[in-house]
């Protein structure tokens, strides 16, 4: 593997036995098993799932049970290559929450990173990286962790495809990558694939990747929306404690503060009013656990900064925006405050790692 460009490899924190995925990742499965001609209760009742739970925005579904539903359909249907061309016409927005948050990134690198950075809460146990190869390449790879899930093709065959439409949000609809790479062998019918990708296809290949050039992380995406792309990710966020049993108080404030930086430095009352409680309690709570709310919108600002610095597609300017302060020069202060240097050389540091 080439050096690493800044994105987060992210592999879900669940229960090891039970690893899930969002069910928006299979919106749209029983229309499509209908026009196939697929029998809907067969296919669902093999693997599990209710069909009423597809495409739900907020339920989880076992991921094991996730890839037997497209192997199931894939085989009920006598359509072999059923996950290829399901993932080909997947569109960014079916994904939910993890779809929005990636096409109201300002660039397509950014996009990028942020299906990276954000793919621990939509599907556990499972890898996916963007890194630039010696050959001056960017691959975005992705891959399940969970050794037991053996039948995963129809689910690598869709993903892949999914992620095409999120570069072609931008690029539009003819745009081609160099190269795909599955890890599975060549299928019966591979002539599909180099169809459906509009490139060579490599098969029995050490991970599921896109290969396509550089140049192209820096187009603008279309739908970009920073307080829509930061209001997604503290949704998916919050969305991963629904199972962990009851959230602290100072959780649900750091929540509710990094919803409402984007716009603007916000006030314990209004964070308040958001959660529905006073502000004496929020402040009674914070000074038990050592801290201030003015501390805990810092300690906040301050972790999303590092965050954001090491994605070099993010404009420092959009940066500063997203963070609530009215001027750069304001949020370069506070950079310089925290690390006694510019926002430039902390990325600088960041990105030589």
């Amino acid at each position: 593997m080439g050096r690493h460009i800044p994105a987060h490899s992210a592999s879900g924190s669940g229960k090891a036995a039970e690893p899930a995925i969002l069910a928006s990742a299979a919106t749209g499965i029983v229309d499509y098993i209908e026009r196939l001609g697929g029998d809907i209760d067969t296919i669902f009742g093999n693997s599990g799932i209710s069909p009423d739970m597809a495409g739900s925005t907020t339920l989880k579904l076992r991921l094991a049970d996730f890839c037997t539903l497209f192997e199931q359909a894939a085989q009920r249907t006598g359509f072999e290559n059923f996950g290829l061309w399901f993932g080909n016409q997947f569109q960014p927005r079916d994904l939910g929450l993890w779809g929005y948050a990636a096409i109201s990134a300002p660039t397509l690198g950014s996009a990028l990173e942020t299906l990276v950075g954000l793919f621990g809460y939509h599907q556990e146990q499972s890898s996916m990286v963007l890194a630039q190869e010696t050959s001056g390449l960017v691959q975005l790879e992705y891959q399940i962790e969970v050794p037991d899930i053996i039948d995963r093709r129809q689910d690598a065959e869709l993903s892949l495809g999914m992620f095409l439409n999120v570069i072609r949000e931008t690029c539009g609809s003819s745009w081609t990558p160099e190269e795909v790479h599955f890890e599975h062998p060549r299928t019966m019918d591979s002539y599909d694939h180099v169809r459906a990708f509009g490139a060579p296809v490599y098969f029995s290949q050490p991970t599921n990747a896109l290969l396509f050039r550089s140049e192209i992380l820096n187009r603008r995406m279309p739908a970009h929306d920073l307080k829509l792309m930061a209001l997604m990710q503290n949704c998916l966020e919050q969305l991963s404690h629904l199972d962990r049993g009851p959230v602290k108080m100072i959780d649900r404030v750091r929540s509710t503060v990094r919803s409402r930086l984007a716009a603007g430095y916000p006030s314990l009352e209004s964070v308040a009013r958001d959660m529905h409680v006073s502000p004496g309690a929020i402040q009674r709570d914070l000074a038990q656990g050592g801290t201030s709310f003015k501390e805990l919108v810092e300690t906040t600002r301050r972790e999303l900064a590092m965050r954001y610095l090491g994605q070099r597609h993010l404009p420092v300017s959009e940066i500063s925006f997203l963070l609530g302060y009215s001027e750069l020069s304001a949020f370069s202060r506070a950079v310089r405050r925290w690390t006694g240097t510019s926002p430039t050389k902390v990325r600088e540091t960041l990105h030589a790692r």
